[in-house]
């Protein structure tokens, strides 16, 4: 039996300007061990904003949500920034890489801040992360030397890199040409078979959508189907 990495239950979101606006409608779902989950809406439909929530970034919310089992409730700024470090990766639309650091150094910059590993094992994991995604022969290069296909596979990488129990994904397609985003979708199916990651990804990409697992489509700031 997959264990629930995440669970989402009557979570709840409103804007004030000046009065209440509701943003979130009573979202509740569930995310298994190894599922590959994507999130499809027309843009305002609240997807974004869904996983801000579920990221731990945004706290303002009614409802609960339940990492690994555990409510992030009451929980302070650095505890959530730590379970974020450790527990969820990132993959967004923009790769967010830092250009003056190379491609290697770019992926151990989360193993580095988390230190749970000496800065050897940290390399090497690396290494690792970038072979799978047959990266490893521009570990030296700078990021600004690579294609946005060969980025958005470094930032893979990189959300990787602390064995995350779910990687989030905004959109990480949607700056990248048909092969690029057939070659980034492959990468997250694999991730999903064979290393039985967890991956909850937003797209507007009705043919990524199509090949996930489970597709949960929002409308008005609420699932109206799952």
């Amino acid at each position: 039996m997959n264990p629930v990495v995440l669970e989402a239950k009557n979570l709840s979101k409103s804007f004030y300007d000046p009065v209440a606006v509701r943003i979130l409608s009573d979202i509740s779902f569930s995310i298994k061990g190894g599922e590959f989950v994507s999130v499809v809406g027309r843009s305002g439909c609240g997807k974004s904003t869904l996983l801000y929530i579920l990221s731990t970034m945004d706290t303002d919310y009614e409802g609960e949500l339940l990492i690994d089992g555990e409510s992030m409730t009451g929980k302070s700024g650095a505890q959530l920034a730590k379970i974020r470090n450790e527990k969820i990766g990132f993959v967004f639309q923009f790769h967010y890489l830092i250009n003056e650091f190379t491609v290697l150094q770019n992926v151990m910059l989360p193993a580095l801040k988390l230190q749970k590993y000496s800065n050897e094992e940290i390399e090497e994991r690396a290494m690792k992360h970038l072979a799978t995604l047959g990266m490893d022969k521009h570990a030296n290069k700078k990021a600004n030397q690579l294609s946005g296909g060969e980025k958005q596979r470094v930032a893979i990488a990189r959300a990787l890199i602390n064995d995350p129990l779910i990687i989030m994904g905004d959109e990480p397609t949607g700056n990248l040409d048909k092969k690029n985003s057939e070659t980034v979708f492959e990468i997250f199916k694999q991730l999903s078979q064979q290393y039985h990651q967890s991956l909850l990804i937003v797209t507007h990409d009705p043919a990524f959508a199509a090949n996930t697992n489970r597709i949960i489509t929002m409308e008005d700031g609420r699932i109206i189907k799952q």
